[in-house]
């Protein structure tokens, strides 16, 4: 029986979403990680998911828009932290070409299967 399984970011090869995000992700059973690489201008639309979702922005910066109507905006640089409970609209716009970790709990079905539309577009 294997007890855990171990995994190089360097190794794994990133997902083209569009002209301007990357990604990839490893997930387990209950928690998902992903490097995201946005490049400045790129944005994400409107979504919601059941996941919790920890946003750490490790370079640039990333203004996000929380809430049905974007009602909270929020601006988070490299070594801030955001956290976004599940079901909570939001959307995200990068200022500066940005690698954010994301965590997600439970993983993001939808990355999973790539039917994630809102990410494709």
């Amino acid at each position: 029986m294997q007890l855990g399984t171990h995994h190089r970011w360097d190794k794994i090869p990133k997902e083209r979403m569009t002209a301007q995000i990357d990604r990839r992700f490893v997930h387990g059973e209950r928690a998902m990680v992903a490097q995201v690489f946005l490049k400045r201008g790129a944005i994400v639309q409107t979504h919601t998911h059941e996941s919790e979702q920890i946003t750490y922005i490790l370079e640039g910066a990333l203004r996000l828009w929380l809430g049905r109507s974007g009602e909270q905006e929020v601006t988070v640089r490299a070594g801030e932290i955001l956290t976004i409970p599940s079901n909570v609209p939001h959307r995200a716009e990068a200022l500066e070409d940005t690698l954010d970790i994301d965590v997600f709990s439970p993983p993001r079905q939808d990355w999973i299967d790539k039917t994630d539309d809102y990410l494709r577009r």
